[in-house]
């Protein structure tokens, strides 16, 4: 999937995928490579919190699974990929304004398929870890 670099605001310097309505909807989302490999992030706000005001569990998973192609970007070489399997389980909440990020790696990198773990913090605190399977597939 194509992406853009985000040219103001916090996520300056940033990419992000430049037409995918849902995830821009319900993160946005944003990812870079640094000194420590890829990374994704965003800025929790109100509109992904429960009614507990916490940030709603889909909401984590939903950023998991950006995540995993995040880190899977310099595999994936432009390719196009989908979600095969993906699982998760919570650790921690998140709450509104905190710095959300997600690290991982590339397990295998094969032929038709990529297997990805990661770790979700906020503020650097666990709060989910994943793993999941993408398949290429033709454009």
């Amino acid at each position: 999937m194509p992406y853009k670099t985000v040219e103001t605001g916090e996520f300056a310097g940033w990419l992000c995928w430049a037409d995918d309505p849902f995830e821009s909807h319900a993160g946005p989302y944003y990812f870079r490579e640094d000194e420590h490999g890829p990374v994704a992030a965003f800025r929790a706000r109100p509109h992904q919190m429960n009614g507990a005001g916490f940030m709603h569990g889909g909401c984590l998973m939903t950023f998991a699974d950006f995540a995993l192609f995040a880190l899977a970007q310099p595999d994936l070489a432009g390719d196009h990929a989908v979600t095969v399997s993906f699982a998760s389980e919570f650790l921690a909440g998140a709450a509104q304004d905190e710095w959300i990020q997600a690290r991982g790696e590339v397990l295998r990198n094969g032929r038709s398929l990529v297997f990805v773990r990661g770790l979700v913090t906020a503020e650097g605190r666990a709060c989910l870890n994943f793993s999941g399977t993408i398949k290429r597939v033709a454009r």
